[in-house]
């Protein structure tokens, strides 16, 4: 019942959205439809600690660790989202930028989008997560081009484009799977031969030369929706078009959804051709994507466009945790998927209402929020930090964790790589934060007070990112668990 309640309160909530204009009650009723998401997500960590995996309707959803960290990570990330969607949405309709009813599209696209992403988590098929992704995709494009300008619309194409494109190369890299299950004979039953953890288990079996082919189309197919380079063109312009809620949860959940993917079939291919192949690709994909944001952060005039960037950056450092592959590494690989979730979507979610005082999203134009808006400076400020990977947030221990675990198996040299750039992205962002944060307040001008609903929710994340960040209890059982599930 869980499992089924994980997917029936977005639905419902979007089925519900469908039918009448949009109200404040209806944004409320699917902010609670992500707490209930959070708690059952919970309950799920719960019970798979204290036993086996949790299956249901007929085998094709099951949720174990690695599960039931993601539903949580959606949860909560889609909660803080819903939560400031109520007030981007009055916004809009007061403004006269959008009506009640394209406010409902807005409400029906959003919860159809949280459920496709919990249906990804949940799948039991390879093929079924990919049919999700694939929804993701559908949604968000919609989501991203939802103002209606020029620019977002033709973001919103290139979004389509290019993902479509790496949707594609997955669905080939998932059938060369299937056909090497299916060459594998009696050891993998036709039926079951995109079951997750029946490819896992007979993953020996499998064909060298057809594994090869897939696991580099899945790593682009996929990498191309976790934002990966070479195929990462689409995100800083999404991201910076796209409503902050929605870029809170694209950058947020959507990606590491996405990577969730890689995961399960990595487990495949490590076992199918020893680590050494599927290590190379992550390592090659995770050191381009890293060189690519520290070099286009270094110029970024667009603060929504920074953040993508380090989107791109962070997806990076977990590619090359995966890489690594050991216990330690996809522990703090998970750590830092709730920890960057979290962040990000803080940042994206207080950048949205900078946008909405300030109406720019020029760094250079944008000054003195520490003194001008202290609340929200603080808090934009205090997110920056955490996203830079300092203590006591989780982001620092996630990234210590990881590259100790690359060190450990002999990927030293890339870990080496990593720092270097993210001495650049600290230099970079730290660069445009002081602009956006520190200054004198202008003549004439006086501090502005943000509205206690756009705070309370993005204090309480920081603090459980600084909470995680220090405390191992409840996270460290559930993480040690979630990475047996596909670690070396």
């Amino acid at each position: 019942m869980l499992v089924l309640a994980v997917l029936a309160a977005p639905l419902a909530v979007s089925f519900f959205s469908g039918l009448v204009p949009w109200r404040r009650s209806v944004g409320w009723l699917g902010c609670w439809a992500m707490v209930v998401v959070s708690a059952c997500g919970a309950a799920l960590a719960t019970r798979v600690l204290h036993g086996s995996s949790v299956t249901t309707v007929d085998g094709a959803l099951r949720v174990d660790a690695l599960s039931a960290v993601m539903v949580v990570v959606v949860g909560l990330v889609g909660t803080l989202a819903c939560w400031q969607s109520v007030r981007y949405l009055d916004a809009e309709i007061e403004a006269g930028r959008c009506s009640r009813r394209h406010a409902s599209l807005y409400g029906v696209l959003v919860q159809a989008f949280l459920a496709a992403m919990l249906l990804a988590v949940l799948a039991a098929n390879l093929a079924l997560t990919w049919v999700a992704i694939e929804a993701t995709t559908i949604a968000t494009t919609f989501l991203v081009g939802h103002r209606g300008t020029r620019r977002a619309l033709e973001a919103s194409w290139k979004y389509i484009a290019i993902c479509s494109v790496g949707i594609a190369t997955a669905f080939l890299g998932t059938v060369l799977v299937y056909l090497a299950a299916l060459h594998a004979g009696s050891h993998v039953h036709a039926p079951a031969s995109l079951d997750w953890t029946s490819l896992v288990a007979e993953s020996h079996h499998l064909d060298h030369g057809v594994m090869r082919l897939a696991t580099a189309l899945l790593v682009l197919g996929y990498g191309t929706k976790v934002g990966l380079a070479p195929m990462h063109s689409w995100l800083p312009d999404a991201h910076s078009q796209a409503p902050a809620p929605v870029s809170a949860l694209m950058s947020g959940v959507l990606l590491t959804v996405a990577f969730y993917a890689l995961l399960r079939f990595k487990a495949v291919a490590d076992g199918a051709l020893g680590p050494g192949f599927p290590r190379l690709l992550l390592v090659i994909v995770g050191l381009l994507s890293l060189v690519v944001a520290a070099s286009l952060l270094i110029a970024q005039h667009d603060y929504k466009r920074m953040l993508a960037y380090s989107s791109i950056e962070h997806m990076g450092l977990i590619a090359l945790g995966a890489a690594a592959g050991t216990p330690l590494a996809i522990a703090a690989v998970l750590l830092h998927v709730l920890g960057h979730g979290l962040t990000k979507a803080v940042l994206f979610l207080s950048s949205g209402e900078i946008l909405s005082t300030e109406g720019t999203s020029e760094i250079g134009e944008v000054r003195a929020l520490l003194a001008r808006r202290p609340a929200l400076g603080a808090v934009f400020g205090l997110a920056l930090v955490a996203l830079l990977g300092l203590p006591p947030f989780s982001l620092f221990v996630s990234e210590l964790g990881m590259i100790r675990a690359e060190v450990e198996v002999g990927l030293g040299w890339a870990a080496g790589v990593a720092l270097a750039c993210m001495v650049v992205v600290f230099a970079a962002m730290t660069s445009h934060g002081r602009h956006l944060l520190l200054g004198p307040v202008g003549p004439g001008e006086h501090a502005s007070r943000t509205p206690g609903i756009v705070v309370v929710p993005l204090v309480a994340a920081l603090v459980a990112c600084a909470l995680f960040g220090m405390l191992a209890w409840p996270l460290a059982p559930l993480l040690r668990a979630a990475a047996k599930t596909v670690a070396l």
